[in-house]
């Protein structure tokens, strides 16, 4: 058998156990679902006419809606963080490297595994927003297409950098500690007010951190606003995160554990 196909079976062995692990353990998926679908709620429900300047509720439901999607990208990763960091701190990871598979199945399965669980997040915060008042009615199939590339390409970036958390904390509580800003980074972006309301010496961070061009490109594929240099800023995030991420994970899977 070839290193390829080797590579394959194993790593979808692995994916297979991840996904079985978050299928006995949804809670750990549900709860850290109910921070953006709860802030939708709020924002929409509490301050959205405040927050719309004049505009309306429905017209900050379409503003909000492409923030929250990439904030629950941020919070779904953050269980490859936990689930790597239990692994480590159990010694299953140092019995996978005694074992006769391909080393880098270990993490591809909990990344691919993160990855489908995010894909499955955002489609139901995705029915959520539909349901409160979310309308795309002038994205086009590629622009909708682009959007979903998008998210995906994104939830595999901040899913490689979690993995690296995950390998090197102690523990999961501190995997979830350390992974906490990829659920605050969106809250100073531009998820939920523009960029030009914030304080002027702030503005240069929350217009170039991850997340700001991601949403600012979700808006224009599904909303038709202007998507500028936004679409390749985000592009250009997720291949940087996704690069660091998985060095920063290799490294530290290849690292004697001894």
């Amino acid at each position: 058998m070839s290193t390829l196909s080797l590579a394959v079976r194993d790593s979808s062995t692995m994916l297979r156990r991840n996904l079985l692990h978050a299928r006995r353990y949804p809670s750990l998926t549900l709860n850290l679902l109910l921070t953006p679908v709860m802030l939708l709620l709020l924002f929409v429900y509490i301050f959205g006419d405040t927050m719309s300047g004049g505009a309306g509720r429905s017209a900050y439901v379409s503003y909000v809606v492409p923030g929250v999607l990439l904030m629950t990208v941020g919070s779904t990763v953050i269980g490859a963080a936990v689930s790597v960091a239990t692994d480590m701190s159990e010694g299953i990871v140092a019995r996978f490297r005694t074992m006769a598979i391909h080393r880098g199945s270990v993490l591809i399965g909990h990344v691919v595994g993160s990855v489908l669980q995010s894909v499955a997040s955002v489609l139901l915060v995705g029915a959520i927003a539909v349901a409160i008042g979310f309308r795309s009615t002038d994205a086009t199939a590629l622009e909708w297409l682009a959007a979903f590339g998008l998210l995906v390409l994104f939830a595999l970036a901040l899913t490689w950098i979690a993995v690296g958390m995950g390998m090197a904390s102690p523990n999961a509580e501190a995997a979830s500690n350390s992974a906490m800003p990829l659920i605050l980074l969106p809250l100073i972006s531009s998820a939920f007010t523009p960029i030009h309301s914030m304080p002027g010496w702030f503005q240069p961070i929350a217009e170039y951190q991850p997340f700001t061009p991601a949403i600012e490109t979700l808006r224009g594929l599904l909303l038709g606003s202007h998507i500028g240099h936004n679409g390749w800023l985000a592009v250009g995030w997720c291949l940087v995160l996704t690069v660091l991420g998985y060095r920063w994970s290799a490294a530290t899977f290849d690292r004697d554990p001894g």
